[in-house]
């Protein structure tokens, strides 16, 4: 134990049959460094597009309340990284401490995301964000390239366009080598009729391009390159500062759930688009919101399509309503006046709620909407959500184990959650407490000892490794990765447990 009353991750990781692979780590950029590098790759472009989202928040943080309220600006994250652990803060800076601590911090591989430059996918100017894109990719290659065997960085791409994705994915993974991809999602786009008749309000009259359903653009080619050249594509977009999280006085009121309502919005559009549907073998994660949001959103599907299938249209069709019995039913119980009103057939259907005429359907050609995931039966909304959705998930949170919950989720399923430190935020104030945190789970009887290695290793494995078998290789879990990836899961487990 440790003299707070952790259990020592070294010790907890020592008496485990499998490795922990960190599938969602922070690095912090040093400003001075990275944009020294920038400019060296991209020019001054590059370091302007890396510095805008840092330069907007402390914009934003110099302003009084009473401006951010009267322009309903959200309240910024402030003193958002470690500071009294100095270690820890220079260990999430600084890749060969990191890589010198992963025994200590119980860990054997690591995917890291950036910090400062979670942002750049969303720069609005095209040429600005490709640019800077680039050339943040190129730098994060070689960062972290010396540490290859212990962690990877993600590449950062832009989606405003397939065009730029694909261009951005085909020079990450063919020319720099980068196995891990973070795609922009959440696009914001200008509402075609603002603009048109208000052109000085189009920036802020938006609306946010989820990449599926009612997309401006198909997205099917960029899916189409991510399996050609075997990246799981992830999304580690938030929420904060619009919608229903603009406080302009209160933090935390904006950041509670924020990456969950915005991974919700992806993987809903993906899934009601057909995206599962056409492309069975891609997988896709959705960072740091946790999964008790998808829990629920797994459920919701499957009982709306209960509701909402097309055969089950029809017993809310307006068509199908027994005019003569309502009439009959209304003289003998209803008012005069509602009899009378329904004596006049044109009237029929007039409630105080809504529209009821059979043509009143919103202009909509196929009244399915499923149509995109084909589902012949509830079993298939099962497959087409399990095997294709990863979430991930921070050691600290509770609702990890809903997850695993196979009797509480229909059809006995378990959610893919994947285990992620979150290290270099403020919400891990000392990186050695991490995996013990995960593990209180397993301590506190909420999840099985099998469940916590799918958490922290074998669904990790699955998700970057069956998409590319060789994502792997050379690095310090790549034995026990190939013999899960070949062997499946419980003869790799057995195989490990027998050589302990």
């Amino acid at each position: 134990m440790s003299s707070n009353g952790h259990v020592k991750a070294a010790g907890l990781r020592a008496h485990l049959h499998h490795p922990i692979i960190d599938a969602d780590g922070h690095w912090l950029e040093f400003g001075p460094t990275v944009r020294e590098q920038l400019r060296k790759i991209g020019g001054d472009r590059a370091v302007d597009g890396f510095s805008l989202f840092g330069s907007q928040v402390a914009k934003e943080l110099a302003m009084s309340v009473p401006e951010r309220r009267a322009q309903r600006i959200a309240q910024q994250a402030f003193w958002g990284l470690p500071a009294k652990n100095t270690r820890d803060r220079a260990t999430a800076m600084m890749p060969r401490l990191l890589y010198e601590r992963m025994e200590e911090l119980g860990l054997d591989f690591t995917v890291l995301y950036p910090t400062a430059g979670l942002g750049i996918p969303r720069l609005e100017d095209e040429e600005l964000r490709r640019t800077t894109c680039r050339a943040f990719n190129i730098f994060s290659a070689d960062y972290f390239r010396a540490f290859s065997d212990r962690m990877t960085p993600a590449a950062v791409i832009p989606m405003h366009t397939p065009e730029e994705a694909i261009e951005e994915l085909e020079h990450a993974v063919k020319q720099l080598g980068l196995k891990v991809v973070m795609m922009g999602s959440m696009i914001r786009r200008p509402i075609p009729a603002m603009a048109e008749k208000h052109a000085d309000m189009a920036k802020v009259s938006v609306w946010f391009d989820a990449l599926g359903v009612d997309s401006d653009y198909d997205y099917d080619p960029v899916w189409r390159k991510c399996v050609e050249l075997g990246v799981s594509p992830s999304f580690h977009t938030g929420g904060r500062g619009y919608g229903l999280r603009v406080s302009p006085t209160n933090f935390t009121y904006n950041h509670i759930g924020h990456f969950a309502v915005a991974n919700e919005a992806v993987c809903k559009a993906l899934f009601m688009g057909g995206v599962t549907r056409r492309f069975p073998q891609l997988k896709f994660a959705f960072l740091e919101g946790g999964v008790g949001w998808a829990c629920q959103l797994y459920a919701d599907l499957i009982g709306h399509w209960d509701k909402r299938n097309l055969e089950a249209l029809e017993e809310v069709n307006p068509k199908n309503l027994n005019q003569k019995l309502l009439l009959e039913l209304a003289e003998a119980y209803g008012s005069e006046g509602m009899a009378e009103v329904l004596r006049r057939r044109d009237a029929a259907f007039d409630t105080a709620v809504a529209p009821q005429g059979a043509a009143t359907t919103g202009g909509i050609d196929n009244l399915d909407d499923y149509a995109a995931c084909q589902i012949k039966r509830p079993e298939d909304l099962r497959d087409l959500f399990m095997n294709n959705f990863y979430f991930g998930c921070e050691a600290d949170d509770p609702m990890n184990a809903w997850a695993f919950n196979r009797q509480g989720n229909p059809f006995g399923a378990q959610l893919n959650a994947l285990f992620g430190s979150d290290i270099g935020h403020f919400d891990v104030p000392d990186m050695t407490h991490v995996v013990p945190e995960a593990h209180e789970l397993v301590d506190d009887g909420l999840i099985s000892e099998d469940d916590f290695r799918d958490f922290v290793f074998a669904n990790p494995v699955r998700f970057w490794g069956e998409a590319n078998p060789n994502f792997f290789k050379g690095t310090a879990v790549e034995a026990e990765a190939a013999k899960l990836l070949t062997k499946g899961y419980k003869e790799a487990s057995h195989d490990a447990q027998l050589s302990k």
